[in-house]
């Protein structure tokens, strides 16, 4: 029994090794690949001309889908960030989902609303439209506010396919804050692909608001943060969109586009099926449409830009922060299951053999199998069966890896955007990177779990999941 159980235990340790060995490898391959294609998208891009695609008449249409649900602190400088886009042709659609403050009667006071008769095709089944608005004074023409029944952001962004009838399609979410040129850079890869693989879907580099300067709607000033909490979200922000995405777009493999920002093919979205009613609505979407793609043996891409395109204001407060982080865990869960049939299904080429497992391994997994391993090393102390020489040098070993990929997401960014130019930012943040791991990251992976267990139990139970805001300061401190 002793020698049975000694297998066991070795086979274990073994096991969460080699697993920890693949992640730490993976990371470090999709980060040498995104600074590469950084590089190259940096040089090709310094030679854009970006105001052609201003100019130009035939430039693609597109329509801005923003759900709003209960935003009557942010709206209205949301909505003015939005009318200010560097566009051509566009239109704002803002969708009240049946908000219970007054984020409504704002917006009609703001930009002199009136209800207008709207005729559109009911493509897909939403909830009941209540009254459609359009402003009385022709600066705000753009501006189309639908108020409706509350049937959650999924609802609202397929009732916007319902109602635009443009090429495109920008969806995101009404709470951020996007740079003027957002669209034009986004549209960019869509114009390209003509004659060539068929772009489908773009995202971009989401960014951190919380304590930045906003006026009328533009950002004046980039500001760290001024919370723990928040800090820990730019350096998380800083290497999934940094060392990430820009390689799994390379691969295209990209699978999430992030619901703040996406620009996508309307026609496509709509015969894939649009939204679905689930909490990971975003990256559900992105899978389905390449799925659809797939299965009709049409040549498509699903694009990353690394431009800073949008910023968001995150959580600063623990609960909050969890609350969103089990919606996250619970929408990957379910998209991994709905679409199941992809798993190492060399039918639908790389989605099926390499982004699928990705996922199902080393996002969904990774903190189960990290708690797992908290648990076991619990068990090694109690019955006195662990290496401490070992341990501690394991330890050290993965404390100095998270301490220098973390160093290498400041260090792209220095290179790069450098948006956080004040002197003692650096500083900051590499604080944050030596104190996270034992704080901030150890929070996210519980959060995870407890995703997990909220799947299981209250599987049924969606909401917006509401994040209390503090709005944007509007004033510029020097």
């Amino acid at each position: 029994m002793l020698f049975k159980n000694e297998i066991i235990l070795n086979f274990l340790s073994t096991g969460i090794l080699i697993y920890g060995a693949i992640l730490a490898t993976s990371y470090i391959i999709l980060s040498i690949i995104s600074a590469i294609e950084t590089n190259h998208y940096l040089k090709k891009n310094s030679f854009v001309n970006y105001t052609k695609i201003l100019a130009s008449p035939f430039a693609p249409t597109i329509s801005i889908i923003a759900p709003a649900y209960n935003e009557s602190l942010t709206i209205i400088e949301n909505v003015r960030s939005l009318l200010s886009i560097q566009y051509v042709n566009y239109e704002v659609l803002i969708i009240n989902d049946g908000s219970t403050d007054d984020s409504l009667e704002k917006l009609i006071e703001a930009y002199e609303l009136t209800k207008v008769n709207y005729a559109f095709d009911d493509k897909l089944p939403t909830e009941k439209i209540r009254a459609v608005y359009k402003s009385t004074k022709p600066a705000f023409k753009r501006l189309l506010v639908i108020d409706k029944e509350n049937g959650g952001k999924a609802d609202a962004l397929n009732l916007g396919l319902n109602i635009s009838e443009n090429n495109l399609v920008a969806c995101i979410d009404v709470d951020c804050i996007l740079e003027p040129d957002a669209l034009l850079k986004m549209v960019k890869p869509f114009l390209e692909s003509e004659g060539k693989e068929k772009v489908i879907a773009a995202g971009g580099v989401i960014r951190v608001a919380n304590s930045c300067v906003v006026k009328d709607g533009k950002l004046l000033e980039v500001k760290m943060p001024n919370t723990f909490l928040a800090k820990s979200q730019v350096l998380e922000y800083m290497r999934s969109f940094l060392l990430g995405r820009m390689a799994w777009s390379k691969l295209n493999g990209l699978l999430l586009i992030s619901g703040a920002l996406g620009l996508f093919d309307r026609k496509i979205m709509i015969a894939a099926g649009g939204y679905n009613k689930i909490v990971g609505e975003d990256i559900e979407l992105v899978t389905r449409i390449r799925k659809y793609m797939n299965e009709r043996g049409e040549k498509y891409k699903v694009v990353y830009i690394p431009d800073p395109l949008c910023w968001t204001e995150v959580p600063e407060n623990y609960k909050v922060l969890g609350r969103q982080r089990h919606r996250w865990t619970r929408g990957l869960i379910e998209t991994l299951i709905i679409h199941k049939n992809i798993f190492f299904n060399s039918s639908y080429g790389l989605l099926g053999i390499i982004s699928y497992p990705y996922w199902f391994f080393y996002e969904w997994l990774a903190p189960i199998v990290e708690f797992l391993g908290i648990l076991y090393f619990i068990f090694l102390i109690v019955f006195n069966r662990i290496n401490w020489e070992s341990f501690i040098l394991l330890a050290t070993a993965v404390y100095t890896f998270a301490i220098l990929f973390s160093a290498l997401s400041i260090l792209s960014e220095e290179l790069t955007y450098h948006q956080y130019s004040k002197k003692g930012v650096l500083f900051k943040l590499m604080f944050i990177v030596l104190i996270e791991p034992f704080i901030f990251h150890p929070y996210v992976m519980w959060s995870s779990i407890k995703g997990n267990f909220n799947f299981l139990f209250y599987r049924n139970k969606e909401n917006w999941g509401e994040m209390t805001r503090t709005g944007f300061k509007s004033d510029v401190v020097n």
